[in-house]
């Protein structure tokens, strides 16, 4: 376990900036609210399945309440916490996130219909196009067409918003940053791989791609958990209070005050999301939050115990990988629905009791994840 001590406070200092982060974000919470409503920043979300036709009433309920956490934790950082060595690229990584995501919140408000060319129909404009040089320029941008359809099977149908290849560079522009960051600037220390009653193991280089990987599927499983009132909320106050006690034992304060300050912004945040919710979080807040709860993790040196302490979210975009490979090599449906929410909803489970008992699993597995960071 990495233990350099870098503290700018005590513990009670770190547990003020969740009272204050909390209170400032209650604060402003009221002048949020009334920007979206004013400009009906919302989408009506369609679910055509029995059994979900109670989910009618979100209708209408704006998006984009994760403004609400984002803004709190990026000014009271830079006003309280600011330190080149470990806060600013934590930040701009979440900043450029959720920058992405209130794009995207935008576009499927306000944009139109967005379409890629197939694979074979790009193919046979090579063949039959009239002119050399369109055909010329099919045949050499081929690889980027396979790549944009690819990322369009490992996603959900075509809509207004960001398409997937595009979320896909964005989110690699950003674990890219994570990436050089704690290789080239924290030092060697974090070149290894700190496993819980075992021998460290020397990653080199190939952490890289690692922090890549674990940024990118952090900020999207945080962002498929987001489907139900108060359930990301809910976990990103368990998780991000395991990651504020693991930085401060671990000796980073200043990491340790930017996590105490995401735990007040999400206390507010998810008391005006539980049901019925005054406005849902949206992708401005979810890859947001997912690509901090990533950098956090691993700017402190708990890369062995990342999937234990964002344990739920991980579950959820889990079960969307399983269920998109059972469509494509099983020709049928594991899940009911995913991500796994759904399933249980489907099943029968109100949402509140679905919440609950996600929060409850969630739960544990931080504090074994904990517990496991703590060896």
């Amino acid at each position: 376990m990495i233990n350099f001590l870098q503290t700018t406070g005590d513990l009670a200092n770190i547990i003020g900036f969740i009272v204050f982060s909390a209170l400032f974000a209650f604060a402003w919470a009221p002048l949020l609210t009334a920007i979206l409503y004013r400009f009906h920043i919302a989408k009506a979300p369609k679910y055509e399945l029995a059994g979900m036709e109670n989910r009618a009433s979100k209708n209408g309920t704006p998006i984009m309440g994760g403004l609400l956490v984002i803004i709190t934790v990026a000014l009271f950082t830079y006003l309280f916490d600011w330190s080149r060595a470990y806060t600013w690229v934590p930040v701009g990584v979440m900043l450029l996130s959720a920058f992405l995501g209130g794009i995207d919140d935008i576009m499927n408000i306000y944009g139109h219909e967005r379409r890629s060319r197939k694979l074979g129909q790009v193919i046979t404009l090579i063949r039959v196009h009239r002119e050399f040089r369109m055909r010329l320029w099919y045949a050499l941008t081929l690889p980027w067409t396979a790549f944009k359809r690819l990322s369009a099977w490992l996603g959900s149908r075509p809509g207004k918003g960001v398409l997937v290849h595009e979320k896909l560079i964005f989110q690699f522009i950003a674990g890219a940053t994570a990436a050089w960051w704690i290789y080239s600037k924290l030092g060697p220390a974090w070149h290894y791989l700190y496993l819980p009653f075992g021998p460290d193991v020397y990653l080199g280089p190939w952490l890289i791609p690692a922090i890549i990987f674990i940024v990118m599927f952090t900020a999207n499983a945080v962002n498929i958990a987001d489907g139900m009132d108060g359930l990301a909320g809910g976990m990103g106050i368990i998780t991000f209070s395991a990651l504020t006690l693991l930085s401060w034992t671990n000796g980073f304060g200043e990491i340790a005050i930017m996590n105490a300050i995401t735990v007040g912004a999400l206390v507010a945040y998810t008391y005006f999301n539980i049901k019925p919710a005054r406005f849902m979080m949206g992708d401005v807040g979810s890859l947001g939050l997912g690509a901090l709860l990533a950098v956090n993790t691993l700017a402190i040196g708990e890369i062995s115990s990342i999937f234990f302490l964002g344990f739920m979210f991980y579950i959820e975009a889990l079960t969307v990988v399983i269920q998109v490979f059972g469509r494509a090599f099983f020709g049928r449906r594991i899940f009911k629905m995913a991500p796994l929410h759904h399933h249980f909803e489907l099943s029968g489970w109100s949402e509140e009791k679905t919440i609950m008992r996600f929060w409850i699993i969630h739960f544990i597995f931080v504090v074994l994840g904990v517990w496991l960071a703590l060896h």
